[in-house]
C-alpha cells in the first residue's frame, strides 16, 4: 500500500494520536477541546497526501530537500496552525514537538503494516519526511513572524506611553535643580534625577527608533542646511562633562556644512563617542575628527584599548547579532541593549552615507562615518 493511501485510510487513528499528544502539552490558557487540539492537522495531512501523489522530477526533489521550492501567496494550513497555537499559548518548542509526534505516529503505524507483509515504497518515506519538514518550516516561520510583529508593536506602544511620564519627571527635576531656594543636598538630588531621566528618555528613544527600523523603511530624517561642527563640539563638551576622567580631543579642521538632520546627527556623534569612552582606554586621548573631503563629511573617532573581538566585529552594528547568552553572563545587564551603534548606522544610512569600523590591539579602534554633503 502506498503511503498516501495509507494516510487517508488511517486518517482517524493518526488524528487521534495527534490529539492525544497535544492534550499532554501544558499551556497557560484554558484546556482545548478536541476540535482545537486537532486544529489544522487534517488539512496538513491531506496536503501531504496531495504532495505524495504529485509527480516530482529529480531536480524538483533536490530543490525541495534544500528548501528552495517556490513560495505560495496563499497561507498554508501549517502557517495558520502556527498562529492558532501561538494564540493558544503554545511555545515554539511545544509546537515543534507536535510535528515530531505526527511524524512518529504515521511512520510507526505504517511500519506495523510492513511487518504484516505489505510492500513498502522507500521513495514514499523520503517524500513524506520532506513534506513534514516543509510544513514544520512554514509553521516556524509563521510563528516567528507573528512574535516579531507583536514584539515590535509592544515596543512601540511601550516607548510611546513612557514618553509622557518621563517628560513630566524631566521637567519637574529641571525646575527643582534650577530653584534658588533649594539647598545643596536637594540640588544634588535634583541633578541626579535629571541626569537619570534624560538617560531613560534616550533609551526610550532608541527603542522607538529600533521599532521604526524593524517595522518600516528605517529612521526618518528631516534635512536642512546645517554646519555639523558646532553640533559635534557641543556633544564632545557634554560627554567630557559627564565623563571627566576621559580625555576627548576634538579636531575641527573647518566648517562642515551640508544638508543634514541636526538632531539625528547629534545622536550619531553622541553614540559613537560615548561608545569609545565606555569601551576605550580613558587614560589615553580619544580623538574625534570632523572634516570635508570630496563633497562628503568625514567623521572619525579613534580610541586606544582592547580591540573589538574578531567574532563580534562583523555584527558590531547589529545588536541582535552581537547578543549571546555567554556575553550576557560575562558582562551583565550594565552593558545595556547595545542599540547605540545600531541607531547610528541607521541614521547614517538614512542620510545615504556609510559607516565603517576597524580595530586591532596596536592601532586601536576607529569608527569612520562618510556622509554626502547634499544627497
Amino acid at each position: 500500500m502506498r503511503l498516501s493511501d495509507f494516510i487517508l485510510e488511517h486518517l482517524e487513528p493518526i488524528l487521534q494520536a495527534w490529539e492525544d499528544f497535544a492534550r499532554t502539552i501544558k499551556t497557560p490558557g484554558a484546556d482545548l477541546d478536541s476540535v482545537a487540539l486537532r486544529d489544522h492537522a487534517e488539512q496538513m495531512l491531506r496536503a501531504i497526501v496531495s504532495d505524495l501523489r504529485t509527480t516530482q522530477t529529480k531536480r524538483e526533489q533536490i530543490a525541495k530537500a534544500q528548501g528552495l521550492i517556490p513560495a505560495d501567496d496563499q497561507e498554508t494550513a501549517a502557517e495558520t496552525h502556527a498562529m492558532t497555537r501561538l494564540m493558544a499559548g503554545f511555545t515554539i518548542d511545544q509546537m515543534v514537538s507536535e510535528y515530531r509526534a505526527l511524524r512518529t505516529s504515521v511512520v510507526s503505524q505504517w511500519m506495523r503494516q510492513v511487518t504484516e507483509g505489505t510492500p513498502i515504497n522507500v521513495d514514499d518515506m523520503t517524500r513524506f519526511h520532506e513534506a513534514i519538514d516543509q510544513a514544520l518550516a512554514e509553521s516556524i516561520a509563521s510563528y516567528s513572524r507573528a512574535v516579531e510583529a507583536s514584539r515590535n508593536v509592544f515596543l512601540g506602544i511601550l516607548g510611546h506611553d513612557l514618553r509622557t511620564p518621563l517628560g513630566a519627571i524631566l521637567l519637574g527635576a529641571d525646575v527643582l535643580r534650577r530653584s534658588k531656594d533649594a539647598g545643596a543636598r536637594d540640588t544634588k538630588i535634583a541633578n541626579q534625577m535629571y541626569t537619570s531621566v534624560r538617560r531613560a528618555s534616550r533609551i526610550v528613544g532608541d527603542l522607538l527608533d529600533l521599532t521604526r527600523c524593524q517595522m518600516g523603511p528605517g529612521i526618518p530624517v528631516k534635512t536642512a542646511d546645517i554646519d555639523l561642527a558646532p553640533l559635534c563640539q557641543r556633544v564632545v563638551e557634554e560627554i567630557q562633562a559627564f565623563h571627566p576622567e576621559a580625555n576627548v580631543v576634538f579636531d575641527m579642521k573647518a566648517a562642515v556644512s551640508g544638508k543634514f538632520d541636526g538632531a539625528r546627527m547629534e545622536q550619531v556623534f553622541s553614540n559613537i563617542i560615548s561608545n569609545a569612552v565606555q569601551h576605550g582606554d580613558t587614560t589615553r586621548p580619544i580623538k574625534v575628527e570632523l572634516e570635508t573631503l570630496e563633497d562628503c563629511a568625514i567623521f572619525t573617532v579613534h580610541n586606544s584599548g582592547e580591540a573589538i573581538p574578531e567574532d563580534v566585529l562583523p555584527f558590531i552594528f547589529n545588536p541582535m547579532g552581537r547578543f549571546s547568552q555567554r556575553s550576557a553572563i560575562d558582562h551583565g545587564p550594565a552593558e545595556g541593549l547595545g542599540l547605540g551603534l545600531f541607531i547610528a548606522s541607521e541614521i547614517v544610512a538614512s542620510h545615504a552615507g556609510s559607516i565603517e569600523v576597524s580595530s586591532d590591539a596596536e592601532q586601536g579602534t576607529v569608527f569612520s562615518v562618510r556622509l554626502p554633503l547634499d544627497r
